[in-house]
């Protein structure tokens, strides 16, 4: 095998800001301008803080899912599948101590597998071993902590549980359909991008605030419709909804100025409406309503949840990821010519 090293420009460290803050513990370090990033502390200055986000908005769509993944997902009938694969990857979140950033990249892992993939019979057992696979790869990628035990990953809420050296072989398949490309660019990188400028701690940025972001940004990744937006959009959009929690005009001002640096020109106010009025609506549901306890840890719905049943062992040599395989050296093929960079 050749070098395993993706060509990926990074943006900003693997390790998010959730990760260094007891996570999602925001607190106001004595230097405004120093950020906590992998155990680290250093200074981000506004102008590094307008490059970073240039950046962002220019690869953005680089790493979403393939056009027309919406219509991809309910013509394949995994509408279902998909909430329910990310309901488990936030309700791990909470379970694992795992920061918001990891959740965000092993979702987006997750949806551009799918948007790849021509198979056509999704089994239930398929789908649970792409989201341990996804789940796995982005808490090594991003998680400042030891790897996670492929078991530990699997203790509750799937039906079924698999062998080591069968989600590492999912694993593999997962980064060659990726391209190895594992920095996407995904709504809660605006949010690291927000908490790492100093303007923002200075005009006192409450937690509150900050919470309720990624309740929403977390929240939407269970709804299918969102993922047509850009994420810049699905980002301000979350950023326009918390500014009630704001209590100062200084505050309103900074969040203001960099919602618009993120909208800036073309269809993305537009978009931004749309996806306004979308999150209005499942603010008002019941069901987020129910399940929005805290910072976005679930309620157990049914005496199911509580009461999982005994979990389907899957043998390796019942396996069969040729159909992966063969697609992945297929698409590796189509893209070595683009450069996520």
């Amino acid at each position: 095998m050749e070098s395993l090293l993706c060509d990926e420009k990074w943006v900003v460290s693997p390790y998010s800001v959730s990760d260094c803050r007891a996570h999602e513990r925001y607190e106001k370090p004595d230097d405004p301008e120093h950020v906590c990033r992998g155990g680290s502390w250093f200074s981000m200055t506004r102008q590094e803080c307008d490059a970073a986000l240039a950046v962002c908005l220019e690869k953005e769509m680089a790493y979403m899912p393939e056009s027309g993944y919406t219509e991809c997902v309910e013509a394949k009938g995994l509408v279902s599948a998909r909430a329910r694969v990310m309901q488990w990857l936030i309700k791990c979140r909470s379970r694992l101590k795992l920061s918001c950033g990891t959740i965000f990249l092993a979702a987006n892992y997750f949806d551009r597998f799918i948007s790849i993939c021509k198979c056509q019979e999704w089994k239930h057992w398929i789908v649970e071993l792409v989201s341990i696979a996804c789940l796995s790869v982005a808490s090594k990628f991003n998680e400042n902590l030891s790897t996670l035990s492929l078991r530990e990953i699997q203790v509750e809420d799937l039906d079924h549980s698999f062998q080591p050296s069968t989600i590492q072989r999912m694993e593999l398949t997962l980064l060659q359909m990726l391209g190895w490309h594992l920095s996407p660019i995904t709504a809660y990188s605006y949010v690291e991008l927000l908490t790492c400028n100093g303007d923002f701690w200075t005009s006192h940025l409450h937690e509150q605030f900050i919470r309720k972001v990624n309740d929403l940004l977390l929240h939407s990744l269970m709804d299918i419709n969102f993922a047509e937006f850009r994420p810049s959009v699905i980002a301000a959009s979350a950023f326009q909804f918390g500014l009630d929690n704001l209590f100062t005009l200084s505050s309103t001002v900074c969040l203001t100025n960099y919602i618009r640096q993120i909208i800036g020109q073309d269809q993305r106010e537009i978009n931004l409406m749309k996806c306004r009025k979308l999150m209005e609506v499942r603010l008002a549901s019941e069901r987020f309503n129910a399940i929005a306890c805290g910072s976005f840890s679930y309620c157990p719905s049914s005496p199911v949840t509580v009461l999982p049943g005994e979990q389907i062992k899957v043998n390796d040599d019942h396996v069969d990821l040729s159909i992966f395989t063969v697609q992945a050296r297929s698409y590796m093929g189509i893209t070595t010519s683009k450069s996520i960079s």
